[in-house]
This record gives structure tokens, sequence and C-alpha cells, in this order.
């Protein structure tokens, strides 16, 4: 099978569709045989897409452990002149506003649709939306007479970038639809997407590599001692709410001064924000927060077995493969009670899930996890266990190939 993956970035670009694109590249080109193909940009963040960050990969066509990766050239020019038109035709809803915010969100590649076109695939698959990316997949596929499949990763609550009417058309022009979780599925059925159309398949980990991880030893090389460890691996990036945490630790540290903070992720434009802010912390209170960015992904195992529970205050995620991955670790996990983080985890099973921006009620779930062991222990084996009957990279690359398969068939 020829499969030809468009996603907007690409290891070692950091990010959930990144990781779910890669890591379903690796397990169709290494567990089936399959002519794995992968078109991207040059960008390592998504920053990359309005201005030149100084951080673009090299353009052009590599082998990444067994994966063919092309990397497209990204014009990001005029990005006042987009940022305004964006922001005028939304504020008084003009025809045309939800292309203008499209064009802003990028990535804006010259010549990929003709790529896609040529590339002779036998099945397309693209990730996420609101990119560009998408439309040239579909278009391309189109024009090749080749199935497409769109992953958009929705996070409906963000009106500005997924309340777009051009995003359903282009789920209803598509062969089929990956779904996170079963509440994007529901508010693609509301938006009038066939059931038939959507297949819901989350993302994945390597359990045997989170088994093997060593968090005695990052303990050791980052100081965090035998102290009660709160853990939130992220992007840098503002909706991701590491405010929330921090604001929620200062009730923590009331009742539980030895407490630590680690927070892991790729570094962004809002990282010097990130960073202020840990700086205006009380002494006492900074000294017990460690920021590890730009990591390797070889390590980030380890970093969450060394944790004692994982944070994800964000209502912005599609999926949070991060709870998936402190599962595999048989960590306890709190997310918030709303969007597709309330369909991923299960209240008071594997995890606890508090209302958004509330710290207070944060630090109350922290603080439980923390002072109950037995709680630690039962709701990181669950995890665990859910993990290993529908979270494991075999099981998603299965799903993914026959996914693929069956529209390959269909169009024969």
């Amino acid at each position: 099978m020829r499969v030809l993956h468009v996603v907007h970035g690409y290891s070692p670009s950091i990010g959930g569709t990144q990781r779910l694109v890669e890591k379903i590249s690796l397990e169709l080109a290494h567990s089936y045989g399959d002519e794995v193909t992968v078109f991207t940009t040059v960008a390592r963040n998504m920053d990359h897409f309005i201005s030149d960050d100084g951080q673009a990969l090299p353009a052009g066509t590599t082998t990444m452990d067994g994966v063919t990766v092309r990397r497209f050239p990204v014009f990001n020019r005029l990005t006042r002149a987009r940022m305004l038109l964006a922001s005028l035709s939304y504020r008084w809803r003009l025809p045309g506003n939800e292309l203008c915010r499209t064009l802003l969100n990028g990535p804006i590649v010259f010549g990929m649709t003709n790529a896609i076109a040529a590339a002779g695939a036998d099945v397309v698959m693209a990730a996420p939306f609101p990119q560009l990316n998408m439309y040239y997949a579909l278009r391309g596929a189109r024009r090749a007479g080749v199935p497409i499949v769109l992953c958009g990763a929705l996070h409906v609550e963000d009106s500005w970038n997924y309340d777009r009417r051009m995003i359903v058309r282009a789920i209803e022009k598509a062969d089929a639809y990956v779904a996170l979780t079963q509440f994007e599925k529901d508010h693609l059925l509301a938006k009038g997407i066939s059931p038939d159309k959507i297949r819901v398949i989350g993302g994945g980990v390597d359990l045997d590599t989170y088994s093997n991880a060593k968090g005695k030893e990052v303990r050791r090389e980052f100081g965090l001692g035998d102290d009660p460890v709160v853990a939130m691996f992220a992007k840098q990036v503002e909706r991701k709410r590491f405010d929330v945490l921090l604001d929620a630790m200062g009730n923590v540290w009331k009742e539980m001064p030895s407490a630590r903070v680690l927070l892991a992720g790729g570094r962004t434009g809002y990282s010097p924000t990130l960073e202020n802010r840990i700086a205006e912390l009380a002494t006492d209170h900074r000294r017990r927060v460690t920021l590890i960015s730009d990591f390797d992904e070889k390590i980030g195992p380890s970093l969450l077995a060394a944790a004692d529970l994982l944070v994800l205050p964000s209502a912005r995620d599609a999926f949070g493969l991060v709870f998936v991955e402190a599962w595999a670790c048989r960590k306890p996990v709190i997310g918030v009670d709303l969007g597709a983080t309330a369909s991923v985890i299960a209240h008071e099973e594997d995890g606890l899930l508090v209302p958004f921006e509330d710290p207070e009620k944060l630090a109350n779930a922290i603080l439980r996890l923390l002072h109950d062991s037995d709680l630690r222990t039962r709701l990181g084996q669950r995890g665990y266990l859910k993990v290993r009957e529908r979270y494991s990279w075999p099981k998603i690359g299965q799903r993914y190939r026959e996914l693929y398969q069956s529209l390959i068939d269909q169009r024969a």
C-alpha cells in the first residue's frame, strides 16, 4: 500500500498531531511494509507560518526511519495584512472571513496540491484542521482520483479557529473522517455529517517504552528527591493554561510545601511569558518549579515516570495524548470536565475531572491525590488497563490501515 500523510509539521516538530502522524507512519512502514510518504513543512513551530522564526528545517526530501519525508517551504510574509483581514472580516462577519482566517492559520505552501496529485499514492490522509494543508490534500487527492481521509483534531470550543462552514464542507467531500473522541464525533453529527463517514480512533503509546521508563534517574538528575511531584506536559502555549496550574499550586503549597512542579514542553513564542510567570513566584515556590523545554522525546516516558500525577488544565485539546502517556506509566491524571477531555477520562475511575479555570478545585484534586497513595495507584492502574486495551500504537495503526484498505477496495 502506498500511503501519503499530509501534516503541517513533522518530527522534530513537537505536538500531538505531529506525534500521531509520525507514529502511524512508522507503524504502517514497519509492521505492514507499506510505502509511507509524509508531506509536511519546514516549520518546527506553527509560529513559522506567520513569521520567520529562524528555526526552519531544511526543505527537501529525506528518509526518517523508513518513512520518506518531504518538507515544503512556507510563505510567511504579509503577516500584518493577513491578520488585519482576518480580524476585521470576522468582526464584521463579511463574506470570505473564513478564508481570511484560514490564510492566517497557514501554512501557505505553493505547489503542495500539485505534488499531492502527482505523488502516486493509493490513499491520502491529512491532519489537522484548521490548517491549509487539509485543503491542499483534499484537492490533490481528488485530482489524483484516490481516497482522502481527514483527521481534523477539532478543538470545538475555539470558535475563532474551528467555527467555519468550510471545515464542514471539506469533511463532507472526504471519503472518511477520523474523530479522536466520541465528543468530536457527536459534534460533527450535530453539524449534519453522516455517521457512516466517521471513525473514532484515538492516539496511542508504546507500552514497552513506558514500562521501562527511568523515573528515579530523572528525579536524581533534576534534584527532585523524594518530594511529591505534580507534572504538566504540554507545548508551551497559552491555551494549555500553565497559569491555572501555577495558581492552583499556591493553595497546594499552603498545605504541602514540599510539593514540586515539573513543567515540560516545546518552546514557542509564549515561553517567555511562562518564564516570567514562574519568576514572579515567591522565592521558596519558584525553587520548587522545574521547567524543561524542548527535551528529547526519548526521555519523555522517564519524565512522566518521575511524577506522582499529571495535570492538564486545558480545555482546547482534541484528544489529550499526554493522559494516555501518563496512564502508560500507571500515573493518575487530572483534566477539565469539558470537551474531549471528558470523553477520554472516566471521572473517579482512571482520573479526576475538575471545572475549567478553577484553580481552587484543581488544587483540591491535586491534594486529594497527593494525600492518598491508594487512590493514585488505583486510578493509575485502571488507566494503564485502558491503554493496553485501546491505545497501543499497534492497535491504532491497525485501525488506520483497515480504514485505508476499505477505502481503496471501495474505490477499486
